[in-house]
Protein backbone atom coordinates (compact mmCIF):
# COMPACT_ATOMS: atom_id res chain seq x y z
CA UNK A 1 0.00 0.00 0.00
CA UNK A 2 1.38 3.40 -0.99
CA UNK A 3 1.65 6.09 1.69
CA UNK A 4 1.62 8.87 -0.92
CA UNK A 5 -1.82 10.39 -1.64
CA UNK A 6 -3.25 10.01 -5.14
CA UNK A 7 -2.47 12.95 -7.40
CA UNK A 8 -5.20 14.81 -9.23
CA UNK A 9 -4.82 14.90 -13.00
CA UNK A 10 -4.03 18.47 -14.07
CA UNK A 11 -6.76 18.25 -16.74
CA UNK A 12 -9.32 17.72 -13.99
CA UNK A 13 -8.19 20.62 -11.82
CA UNK A 14 -10.42 23.61 -11.38
CA UNK A 15 -9.26 26.70 -13.28
CA UNK A 16 -9.48 28.57 -9.97
CA UNK A 17 -7.13 26.04 -8.36
CA UNK A 18 -4.69 26.57 -11.23
CA UNK A 19 -5.07 30.35 -10.80
CA UNK A 20 -4.33 29.95 -7.07
CA UNK A 21 -0.97 28.42 -7.97
CA UNK A 22 -0.37 30.86 -10.86
CA UNK A 23 -0.93 33.86 -8.58
CA UNK A 24 1.91 32.64 -6.36
CA UNK A 25 4.14 31.92 -9.36
CA UNK A 26 3.67 35.44 -10.74
CA UNK A 27 4.13 37.06 -7.35
CA UNK A 28 7.38 35.18 -6.76
CA UNK A 29 8.75 36.00 -10.22
CA UNK A 30 7.95 39.69 -9.84
CA UNK A 31 9.32 39.91 -6.31
CA UNK A 32 12.48 38.05 -7.31
CA UNK A 33 13.05 40.36 -10.28
CA UNK A 34 12.47 43.51 -8.24
CA UNK A 35 14.82 42.44 -5.46
CA UNK A 36 17.48 41.43 -7.99
CA UNK A 37 17.28 44.67 -9.98
CA UNK A 38 16.47 47.43 -7.48
CA UNK A 39 17.52 48.62 -4.05
CA UNK A 40 14.05 49.62 -2.93
CA UNK A 41 12.77 49.35 0.63
CA UNK A 42 10.04 46.75 1.32
CA UNK A 43 7.12 49.22 1.20
CA UNK A 44 8.30 50.59 -2.12
CA UNK A 45 8.94 47.06 -3.41
CA UNK A 46 5.31 46.21 -2.72
CA UNK A 47 4.14 49.31 -4.57
CA UNK A 48 6.29 48.46 -7.60
CA UNK A 49 5.13 44.83 -7.53
CA UNK A 50 1.50 45.89 -7.83
CA UNK A 51 2.36 47.47 -11.19
CA UNK A 52 2.81 43.88 -12.42
CA UNK A 53 0.43 41.76 -10.35
CA UNK A 54 -2.75 43.82 -10.07
CA UNK A 55 -5.74 42.75 -12.15
CA UNK A 56 -5.43 45.89 -14.26
CA UNK A 57 -1.72 45.25 -14.91
CA UNK A 58 -2.32 41.60 -15.75
CA UNK A 59 -5.04 42.61 -18.22
CA UNK A 60 -2.53 44.87 -20.00
CA UNK A 61 0.23 42.27 -19.86
CA UNK A 62 -2.05 39.59 -21.24
CA UNK A 63 -2.61 41.66 -24.38
CA UNK A 64 1.13 41.37 -25.06
CA UNK A 65 1.20 37.64 -24.27
CA UNK A 66 -1.84 36.36 -26.14
CA UNK A 67 -0.33 36.46 -29.65
CA UNK A 68 2.54 34.26 -28.40
CA UNK A 69 0.43 31.51 -26.86
CA UNK A 70 0.06 28.03 -28.26
CA UNK A 71 -3.37 26.54 -28.93
CA UNK A 72 -3.23 24.55 -25.68
CA UNK A 73 -2.16 27.62 -23.68
CA UNK A 74 -4.98 29.66 -25.22
CA UNK A 75 -7.47 26.97 -24.20
CA UNK A 76 -6.22 27.05 -20.59
CA UNK A 77 -6.33 30.85 -20.60
CA UNK A 78 -9.94 30.73 -21.84
CA UNK A 79 -10.88 28.26 -19.08
CA UNK A 80 -9.45 30.64 -16.50
CA UNK A 81 -11.22 33.65 -17.96
CA UNK A 82 -14.52 31.81 -17.92
CA UNK A 83 -14.17 30.54 -14.35
CA UNK A 84 -16.91 31.97 -12.19
CA UNK A 85 -15.88 34.33 -9.43
CA UNK A 86 -18.03 35.45 -6.53
CA UNK A 87 -16.40 38.86 -6.26
CA UNK A 88 -14.57 41.36 -8.42
CA UNK A 89 -11.61 43.33 -7.09
CA UNK A 90 -12.57 46.87 -6.14
CA UNK A 91 -9.88 48.39 -8.35
CA UNK A 92 -10.61 46.39 -11.50
CA UNK A 93 -13.39 45.90 -13.99
CA UNK A 94 -15.00 42.49 -14.44
CA UNK A 95 -13.15 42.14 -17.77
CA UNK A 96 -9.79 42.94 -16.13
CA UNK A 97 -10.48 40.53 -13.30
CA UNK A 98 -11.45 37.68 -15.64
CA UNK A 99 -8.32 38.29 -17.73
CA UNK A 100 -6.10 38.25 -14.66
CA UNK A 101 -7.68 34.99 -13.50
CA UNK A 102 -7.00 33.57 -16.97
CA UNK A 103 -3.35 34.63 -16.85
CA UNK A 104 -2.90 33.17 -13.37
CA UNK A 105 -4.61 29.95 -14.50
CA UNK A 106 -2.18 29.69 -17.42
CA UNK A 107 0.85 30.26 -15.19
CA UNK A 108 -0.40 27.70 -12.67
CA UNK A 109 -0.99 25.15 -15.44
CA UNK A 110 2.49 25.70 -16.86
CA UNK A 111 4.06 25.46 -13.41
CA UNK A 112 2.29 22.23 -12.50
CA UNK A 113 3.35 20.75 -15.86
CA UNK A 114 6.97 21.63 -15.01
CA UNK A 115 7.32 24.08 -17.90
CA UNK A 116 9.69 26.50 -16.16
CA UNK A 117 11.39 27.62 -19.37
CA UNK A 118 8.06 28.55 -20.96
CA UNK A 119 7.10 30.45 -17.82
CA UNK A 120 10.41 32.36 -18.05
CA UNK A 121 9.77 33.19 -21.72
CA UNK A 122 6.28 34.51 -21.02
CA UNK A 123 7.46 36.33 -17.91
CA UNK A 124 10.01 38.31 -19.93
CA UNK A 125 7.22 39.54 -22.22
CA UNK A 126 4.98 40.22 -19.23
CA UNK A 127 7.76 42.15 -17.47
CA UNK A 128 8.32 44.37 -20.50
CA UNK A 129 4.59 45.01 -20.90
CA UNK A 130 4.18 45.78 -17.19
CA UNK A 131 7.21 48.04 -17.11
CA UNK A 132 5.72 50.37 -19.69
CA UNK A 133 3.47 51.86 -17.01
CA UNK A 134 6.16 52.35 -14.35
Amino acid sequence: MSSEPARIDIREMSPLALAFVGDAVLELLVRGRLVATTRLQPGRLHSKATHYVSARAQFRELAALEPLLTEAETAVLRRGKNASKAMVAKHATAQEYRASTGLECLLGWLYLRGEQERIRQLFEVLWQAGGQEI
